[in-house]
């Protein structure tokens, strides 16, 4: 059994920074997270992409912010639980909880903070015959290290930003890259488009519109697809196909907690701390949903903040907790760091 403060579900940048505000409030907290690596979409989805958005970074990568997170809550000495989905939960008499994941191992908190962004994500895979047989054979639906295509064949199918950019992208890394989509016109940024028009027209990438990738060939791994354009087969050799088709989300087990959902997202209340209609169950981040939601990191941010708050009150009933500026009280760590600002120094001038 592990005990901690506060039991955080997902390790998305919403979940890490919500250790730092409880490290400030002296509050200990444990992540568990169903990915194998700390980071949520940020690490899964786009480690190698910028991040534009985030207070006092012009530009960030996702995979960089993932890491300053991480020394950021170093100090605080979290503990992670990774590759393990959190299943099931029991409130106990005293009121704190027991969630148990999907390997059997027990957690109990008498806070649990929600922060598993949009939920497990699984790819919206095209209809192919025997795609599974090659998946991690040649096809992907992920592009985590863009490195591993340096010098290989590349076809990329779908219309929308994700398509444009790993093709603009791969431009530069890959021997050949081909993108297909089943229309002329493409559903995304306009200066990508007019990009890969600029690259199409430089022979740096190929491209087949209107075009449907239908069958794929290999005896091993993956060495060719084919290709219906408007009725006409034509065979394209290739190292890896990567169809980038989006995402369905999916909240997983926690649905069947007796937490109010909708729209595959968790009712709060965003009026007073983010806690959802269970008593020491909060939902911060993108898995949440409230009057005029928005979906972004430094939103979670806030989220987490309040929610370390109330948190507190529940942990600590009764007992006050008087905020003071980090700039001002300095950052104590659990690993018996000391973070301040340099005092001033009276002296006189003479």
């Amino acid at each position: 059994m592990i005990k901690t403060d506060i039991l955080i579900i997902g390790a998305g940048p919403t979940g890490l920074f919500a250790v730092f505000e409880a490290g400030l409030l002296k509050l200990k907290c444990h992540i568990l997270d169903a990915l194998p690596q700390a980071g949520g979409q940020l690490s899964e989805l786009y480690p190698k992409k910028p991040i534009y958005d985030i207070p006092g970074f012009p530009e960030v990568l996702a995979g960089d912010l993932v890491d300053n997170l991480m020394e950021q809550i170093k100090q605080f000495e979290p503990g992670f639980t990774l590759g393990e989905r959190a299943e099931t939960i029991e409130k106990q008499e005293d009121g704190t909880f027991i969630v148990t994941s999907n390997k059997g191992k027990r957690f109990h908190a008498p806070v649990v903070a929600i922060a598993g962004g949009l939920g497990s994500f699984e790819p919206r895979k095209p209809l192919i015959e025997d795609i599974e047989f090659y998946e991690n054979k040649g096809i992907k639906y992920f592009i985590k290290n863009p490195e591993k295509f340096r010098d290989k064949r590349v076809v990329i199918s779908g219309g929308g930003d994700s398509a444009l950019d790993w093709s603009i992208f791969l431009s530069n890394v890959a021997s050949e890259v081909t993108l297909i989509h089943r229309r002329n016109e493409f559903r995304g940024a306009l200066d990508s488009v007019e990009k890969v028009q600029e690259l199409k027209n430089a022979g740096k990438i190929k491209m087949i519109t209107p075009g449907e990738v239908v069958g794929l060939n290999g005896a091993e791994h993956l060495e060719s697809v084919d290709v219906d354009i408007e009725g006409a087969h034509r065979n394209i050799p290739t190292d890896y196909f990567i169809p980038l088709f989006g995402l369905t989300p999916k909240l997983g087990p926690i649905a069947n907690w007796g937490l109010e959902i909708e729209k595959n997202a968790i009712k709060v209340n965003n009026a007073l701390d983010y806690q959802t209609n269970i008593p020491g169950i909060f939902a911060i981040g993108d898995v949440n949903t409230y009057p005029g939601k928005l979906k972004l990191i430094l939103c979670g941010f806030h989220e987490a903040t309040l929610m370390c708050q109330a948190a507190y009150q529940i942990i600590n009933p009764g007992k006050k907790y008087v905020m003071k500026y980090t700039t001002v009280s300095g950052v104590d760590g659990f690993d018996g760091t000391r973070k301040e600002a340099p005092k001033a120094v009276v002296k006189a001038i003479t």
